[in-house]
């Protein structure tokens, strides 16, 4: 009697193992791929038309260019996703006006009649002496600018300031100016439409010898100024913003003269990564 309901008791067995094998050794890769398939969120896109900062018009350039006393504009547009800092924070940086770390470039401008509301007159030389809106930055890059020509006084070097905050309105008329005389897409390569330049958030400027020679021209590049701004703005939180060779990132020619603080912590970075603001922050390249 005990042999024949050994059998069947065997069988239920089999079944009850086979059951438990199938179950777990079938996960519901069917669905959408399995755990390996869910939806990652795009770190470069979803950041690539940041909010509260205006796209720019097809293009938009700001400084200056070869000659004269103003300086190049922006670069290219940026993904606000910066890949030295957090995420979240990074991106608010690169898209609030106010903010150290904005991104101001070809695609991405301030909003309409932006001005700063720290700017102060940084206590360091110019090539002029009129106390007028280009002596102004905000009043921790004056700070910081102060600290700079301090150090550059110590070995040696003596900057001046050429060009510093500029309001909308004044870069509409430079812009006008330098299309006319040079045609529109050669402006384009060297100043910012009004609106796209980083002279108007009171965070940039253009910056000489003390005696204004090759102030904002192509000439300044292998002065001793300029080399010791390449070597040591890091230091004190300005990078070059347009610098050498990355002329179809930013958009912009090569500009030794300009500087942009944002502060240690990023300027150190961009600087030994030997990258641009926009590389920084994940920016798409725009060349145009």
């Amino acid at each position: 009697m005990r042999r024949n309901l050994w059998i069947p008791l065997l069988f239920l067995a089999v079944i009850a193992v086979g059951w438990g094998i199938g179950k777990y050794t079938s996960p519901a890769r069917s669905i959408g791929g399995g755990a390996a398939s869910v939806n990652q969120p795009d770190l470069n896109g979803a950041a690539a038309q940041p909010p509260g900062v205006s796209p720019a018009p097809s293009a938009s350039p700001e400084g200056q260019s070869g000659g004269g006393t103003q300086s190049a504009g922006e670069s290219p547009a940026p993904s606000a996703s910066p890949a030295a800092q957090g995420g979240g924070e990074a991106q608010l940086a690169a898209t609030e006006p106010d903010s150290i770390g904005v991104m101001v470039n070809k695609q991405y401008g301030l909003p309409d009649n932006y001005k700063p509301a720290d700017l102060v007159y940084p206590d360091v030389p110019f090539i002029f002496k009129e106390k007028i809106e280009k002596r102004m930055m905000r009043q921790e890059a004056a700070h910081a600018l102060e600290e700079m020509f301090a150090g550059a006084k110590r070995d040696g070097v003596y900057l001046a300031g050429v060009s510093a905050y500029r309001s909308e309105k004044t870069q509409q008329g430079l812009f006008n100016a330098y299309a006319e005389r040079d045609g529109e897409d050669k402006a384009l390569t060297y100043s910012a439409v009004p609106g796209h330049s980083e002279h108007q958030t009171g965070l940039a400027i253009d910056l000489s010898g003390k005696d204004g020679t090759c102030a904002a021209e192509s000439c300044f590049a292998g002065t001793k100024e300029a080399d010791w701004l390449a070597r040591h703005a890091p230091e004190y939180g300005f990078i070059i913003r347009y610098p050498e060779g990355k002329e179809a990132v930013t958009g912009y020619m090569y500009e030794p003269w300009h500087v942009r603080y944002v502060g240690k912590e990023a300027a150190r970075s961009i600087a030994e990564r030997g990258i641009t603001l926009e590389e920084y922050y994940n920016v798409v390249p725009v060349s145009k």
